[in-house]
């Protein structure tokens, strides 16, 4: 019997164990604070945060090899891209949020860095990050930031240690263009919006039918796409409403023509700057 008595003694003291345990390895995560590095990442400021750069694509190119990527951008070998594009993982991209959005960078710590900052805009996706923020530059970004004459040097380093900050962007001589994507039709729209100043990225798109008073959020389909699906016959022209991520909001009336088209620009007359 006592035997029995010592296994069963045993047991319990094991469960008690166990539940305690639990409840503190509970505790402890429920103490752990949150992850705050995306918004920090996100906001305007003087401080520069670490990062880690590597490049793709061609050693003077834009990044993608079809001059586009993950956000829906086209001929970033172009102004306003001008080839300065970036790659960024999820702190910077933002489940594509963060498409258009522009940051300064600046290397020192390789020897062939100039030091020198450079603005680059965020135009893919990084899937294989490398440390809590990294930018995955175009071959021409990751150039720049080297010393004259030493760019295909600082290239074949591979990874090196960067500073960032993110600044407004600033598109001279552009107004927002909304280009509507192929496939779109009477039931379906799609609409890539691009060349925003200031935030450079959108947090909301709505939209109103020709004779509607009210104002239909779209969803963001990726990147910097975002649709409208009905179940009815879309009647246009369409008016667009874009909010931006510091909470400003652009009215494009009627920007979208009654005769439009698919794979189409509509360039419109607001800019947030």
């Amino acid at each position: 019997m006592a035997g029995v008595l010592s296994v069963k003694a045993a047991a319990l003291a094991g469960l008690v164990f166990s539940v305690l345990a639990a409840a503190y390895v509970s505790s402890a995560a429920a103490k752990k604070p949150a992850d705050n590095y995306t918004a920090s990442a996100v906001s305007y400021s003087t401080s520069w945060l670490p990062a880690r750069a590597t490049w793709y694509g061609a050693p003077t190119g834009a990044g993608p090899d079809d001059n586009g990527g993950a956000c829906g951008f086209k001929h970033v070998n172009q102004y306003p891209f001008s080839s300065m594009t970036s790659c960024g993982n999820q702190p910077l991209f933002k489940d594509g949020k963060g498409c258009g959005s522009c940051y300064q960078i600046r290397c020192s710590g390789d020897r062939s860095c100039s030091g020198n900052i450079e603005t680059v805009m965020i135009t893919d996706m990084n899937y294989y990050p490398v440390a809590q923020y990294h930018f995955d530059l175009s071959g021409t970004a990751f150039g720049a930031l080297a010393k004259p004459g030493l760019n295909e040097k600082l290239r074949h380093s591979g990874i090196i240690d960067i500073q960032f900050r993110r600044v407004p962007c600033n598109f001279p001589g552009l107004k927002i263009n909304f280009h509507v994507v192929d496939g779109s039709n009477a039931v379906y729209l799609a609409v890539l919006i691009e060349y925003e100043d200031m935030d450079g990225d959108l947090t909301q798109v709505d939209m109103k039918e020709a004779n509607s008073r009210s104002w239909a959020p779209m969803h963001e389909s990726w990147g910097s796409i975002w649709r409208m699906d009905s179940n009815h016959r879309l009647q246009a022209p369409f008016s667009m409403r874009i909010t931006s991520d510091s909470g400003k909001q652009l009215v494009a009336n009627n920007i979208i023509p009654a005769n439009w088209r698919p794979n189409t620009d509509y360039r419109s007359f607001v800019q947030f700057s």
